[in-house]
């Protein structure tokens, strides 16, 4: 494998087409702000280096990226990529990570408004993320001990297993199919509307109008919090073991729950049981 090192590239398509090539300490800027440094490579291998300048890893295959930083400037970083591994790095820009498959994360910090979208298959581990749109229309995910703040997180994903983690996100979870959350603690506005065989278990779950117009939903043992008006019009198989704000016009299923304040019937289809114990 060849090495590079110790070099600074800004012109275009620097290192274009390049194959079994390790890049050590070297930085991607400069004044002739050139693009997509080494787009249509393959069995790249990144160490310590830094990236200020766009599109350096498109069409890849076989990319290892460590202990690097990427930018604000560094935007649509990593797309059409197949066998992705990126650790310890730094991922800020915008739209860093799409339309790639076979992707490990791992203890990386990621600052990326529309980060992940229609990803097949990622491994995210013990990784902080800050994004909107994050993980849109991807499928077969593993996330573990990862924390999100964002809005609108995880929309139309699919078979997806998320443990340990924590999520302050609105809106998250709409259209997804085929999830199970373990263990973890979801905080925001309008959980999983229109979600399809979603599970949750030992969960806490904090917010207004979770889980509304959901299907084969199941609910194992989760604590709600600040959690009103939820469940309309679901199919829902729920049990919650803290006491809940209100419950509205929930369609089929059962629900157990230690206490409610409110439950609001005024959809002759609502025909949910509702045991209070």
């Amino acid at each position: 494998m060849h090495i590079v090192e110790n070099k600074t590239f800004d012109e275009e398509r620097a290192l274009y087409g390049s194959k079994d090539l390790t890049v050590k300490n070297c930085s991607f800027a400069g004044i002739a702000d050139g693009e997509s440094a080494l787009k249509e490579s393959c069995k790249i291998k990144i160490e310590n280096c830094f990236f200020d300048l766009r599109y350096p890893f498109w069409h890849n295959n076989e990319l290892i990226i460590a202990n690097s930083n990427m930018t604000k400037n560094c935007r649509a970083a990593i797309w059409y990529s197949n066998n992705v591994e990126i650790s310890n790095t730094s991922l800020y820009g915008i739209k860093a990570l799409r339309e790639c498959s076979n992707v490990l994360v791992h203890n990386c910090n990621i600052i990326s408004p529309e980060f992940g979208w229609s990803v097949r298959g990622i491994n995210m581990e013990n990784t902080t993320a800050s994004s909107e749109y994050f993980m849109m229309r991807s499928e077969n995910l593993e996330f573990l001990n990862v924390e999100l703040n964002g809005k609108y997180s995880f929309q139309y994903i699919k078979n997806a297993v998320f443990e340990n983690c924590k999520f302050d996100t609105k809106d998250a979870f709409w259209h997804g199919e085929n999830i199970t959350i373990k263990n973890s603690i979801i905080k925001g506005e309008y959980l999983a509307w229109y979600s399809n065989k979603i599970t949750l278990i030992n969960c806490k779950i904090i917010g207004t109008q979770p889980f509304c117009y959901c299907r084969n939903l199941k609910i194992i043992d989760c604590e709600m919090i600040d959690t009103d008006l939820c469940f309309e019009k679901s199919d829902v198989d729920a049990s919650i073991i803290t006491p809940i704000i209100s419950i509205k016009n929930p369609t089929t299923g059962i629900i157990r729950v230690p206490f409610v304040g409110e439950i609001i019937r005024d959809d002759p289809k609502s025909e949910c049981e509702i045991i209070v114990n």
